[in-house]
């Protein structure tokens, strides 16, 4: 019987915990069906002592959870990501210890930040909630992020991007520990596509605008409104009171990405309001999001968002 421990730390999103044990659940439901042993025992592991009574799992301590194979990370109910961290710091060596004694660690969505936390990241491949990518890269650059994937292993750790994709992952741990007629079993009655790979098209441009630099908002300004006509950098700060090297350098510093950059973002964002909200021709939304040439634009729209123009219209415009 394999042991999974899932964390319940402070601003856990309770619909990710609720995934987790819903999905294992189902599969021992299956199992006792068919009258044969369970294979999953689960706990709630607690750094306090609360009883979390929403689950008929048993309540364990960090301090009595020794023995763990499998350790679930739920995501975060929080926009202070790095308060987060800092309330559910005593996981972080308990993570380690258990690591080292052979566990193997699954976080789902923002829950990655946790375990990027420990350090066992470092140097190893992982994804969080496609929103979060830019300040988990800001945050722990030595982890290899792969912002498309759903779903990343690397040894015995595992990541998952956001929300809908925690699914994505369990349906991967289930195919490793039951295999591949029991992932498929779940995916059917949990009505998940198995063969969602990249998550870069739920992605929206949210540029930080929460700083002090004047400068740097004042060209985010010009961006923003004259995305459609601007095409060079000059264009972009010739009123600003910055030479050209200083205000790239403090735009990257607060931003953490060039100007160029930010309009190339900004008009992909404009693009795909287009394709989700109007029935303009494929010329117009070209035109109207500030590109002059179809090719390079279908190029920079597939790169940043995963799938070409016509297949994200398909997929979201609103009918």
């Amino acid at each position: 019987m394999i042991e999974i421990g899932v964390l319940i730390p402070q601003n856990f999103r309770l619909l990710s915990v609720a995934a987790i044990l819903d999905v294992f659940d189902t599969v021992n439901g299956f199992y006792r069906k068919d009258k044969l042993e369970t294979p999953f025992n689960i706990s709630l592991i607690t750094a306090d002592d609360k009883d979390y009574n929403f689950s008929e799992h048993p309540c364990i301590s960090l301090q009595k959870a020794t023995n763990l194979d499998l350790i679930l990370v739920p995501s975060f109910a929080t926009n202070d990501i790095k308060e987060c961290i800092s309330v559910n710091k005593s996981y972080i060596p308990w993570l380690n210890k258990q690591h080292n004694k052979g566990a193997e660690i699954a976080t789902f969505c923002t829950g990655a930040f946790l375990l990027a936390a420990s350090g066992l990241l470092d140097g190893k491949a992982a994804t969080t909630h496609v929103d979060a990518c830019s300040a988990f890269s800001t945050a722990f650059p030595q982890v290899h992020l792969k912002a498309d994937k759903t779903v990343t292993q690397d040894g015995k750790l595992f990541t998952s991007g956001g929300a809908t994709s925690t699914f994505h992952l369990l349906l991967h741990l289930l195919q490793i520990h039951c295999g591949k007629d029991m992932a498929v079993k779940v995916a059917k009655v949990f009505a998940i596509d198995m063969d969602r790979v990249n998550q870069l098209y739920f992605s929206t441009f949210q540029p930080i605008r929460h700083h002090n630099d004047e400068l740097v908002a004042s060209a985010q300004e010009k961006i923003e409104n004259n995305y459609q006509d601007v095409a060079t950098i000059e264009e972009m700060i010739k009123d600003i009171p910055s030479s050209r090297r200083n205000i790239v350098r403090r735009f990257k510093q607060v931003t953490g990405i060039t100007p160029i950059e930010y309009l190339q973002q900004t008009r992909i964002e404009a693009a795909k309001k287009l394709l989700e909200q109007t029935a303009q021709q494929m010329t117009e939304v070209i035109y109207n999001s500030g590109y002059n040439d179809p090719k390079a634009f279908r190029k920079v729209f597939r790169k940043s968002v995963g799938m070409t123009p016509t297949q994200y219209r398909d997929k979201f415009q609103a009918r």
